[in-house]
């Protein structure tokens, strides 16, 4: 129920909408993270890839609202669909909060909508779950679909906004007052050479996080050079929560997704640091993953170098660790810089 808390009924993510002027790269992407595609929509040329409970949907259109995104942006998540108890009420409730809402005229789909981070727009969705939802109802199987072997990606954990300075806390504000999200960690992160900082929201319904982060200093720094990349703020990556990161990376390899490279020194200590870690200590360092943790649990990370434009996935197991990383930011700041100096932008 929609409540003071979760003034919306906020229920969790139901899909990610992608367009690029290249959707033949992005199914591939799609197919080597195991993804199945299914179907298409009744209406328009939008594919609907399936793995567990992250549904994502490839816009091939080249005109319309999708369309028109990605000639702003290049590669781009140019929507969200969210899910909602009323997807009328919590358009309604939206607006009236001061959300801007779509109208029909700029949308490729029939539900109602508001925009979002950068203009992409947040669909509200109150159809979900396996014996009744839009994929049932507003689309049709594919004469040839492809069938993929899942790879342990359960669902979307949390997705990360990047914004331009001075402007983290409006958008911070635009969840808080919208959709009634809370502030769960700050950042001030420095690596050798760029800085940036972050806060960390958790959805009303708990059901998953959003990180805002923005530059400090010269704007050499990965907040600043995805802005410049992708013509302005919005969803920098998304985290696959993982059900055994090991046997995720196992089954990517030899796959198109490259991952960032961690320096080997970083597993000298790190295991002494989280003994309780049990997966294999050699498949962590071969695979590069990162752990963090407490003596209550921890978490293994890792983080794909850039896959749509400046976009990329992390992948993320918990055991019993709710945190982002924080002690592997110093390790992650320095990897992303090695890129960034490999790709000549420091």
């Amino acid at each position: 129920m929609a409540s003071e808390l979760n003034p919306l009924g906020l229920l969790g993510i139901e899909f990610t909408e992608f367009a690029s002027p290249d959707t033949e790269y992005m199914h591939q992407v799609f197919i080597d993270f195991g993804f199945s595609m299914l179907k298409k929509a009744k209406d328009n040329d939008i594919v609907y890839y399936q793995q567990n409970d992250i549904n994502f949907l490839l816009n091939k259109g080249r005109a319309g609202f999708s369309a028109e995104f990605a000639k702003s942006h290049g590669p781009a998540i140019c929507s969200m669909g969210w899910r909602v108890e009323d997807a009328q009420f919590a358009f309604t409730e939206a607006v009236a909060r001061g959300a801007k809402p779509a109208d029909d005229a700029n949308k490729d789909m029939p539900y109602p909508a508001i925009y979002g981070i950068g203009d992409s727009l947040i669909y509200f969705i109150d159809v979900f779950g396996e014996q009744n939802n839009i994929y049932q109802t507003d689309f049709i199987d594919l004469e040839q679909p492809i069938v993929t072997p899942e790879k342990g990606f359960m669902e979307v954990d949390h997705l990360t906004n990047n914004v331009y300075k001075g402007t983290m806390e409006k958008w911070a504000n635009f969840y808080k007052d919208i959709f009634g999200f809370t502030e769960v960690r700050y950042f001030d992160i420095s690596g050798a050479q760029t800085a940036l900082v972050s806060y960390a929201l958790r959805s009303p319904d708990g059901s998953f996080c959003i990180p805002i982060n923005e530059g400090k200093g010269n704007n050499k720094n990965q907040i600043d050079e995805y802005l410049g990349e992708y013509n302005g703020p919005g969803v920098q990556h998304l985290a696959f929560r993982s059900r055994d990161i090991v046997a995720s990376l196992d089954a990517m390899e030899g796959t198109s997704i490259k991952t960032l490279d961690i320096i080997p020194e970083y597993y000298d200590t790190i295991f002494d640091k989280l003994p309780q870690v049990s997966e294999d200590h050699d498949r962590i360092k071969h695979h590069q993953i990162l752990v963090d943790g407490d003596d209550d649990g921890y978490l293994l990370q890792i983080f794909t170098k850039n896959l749509f434009g400046p976009i990329f996935i992390e992948i993320i197991q918990r055991k019993n660790n709710l945190g982002f990383g924080e002690g592997n930011f110093t390790a992650l700041f320095e990897s992303i810089e090695r890129d960034q100096m490999k790709r000549g932008v420091l």
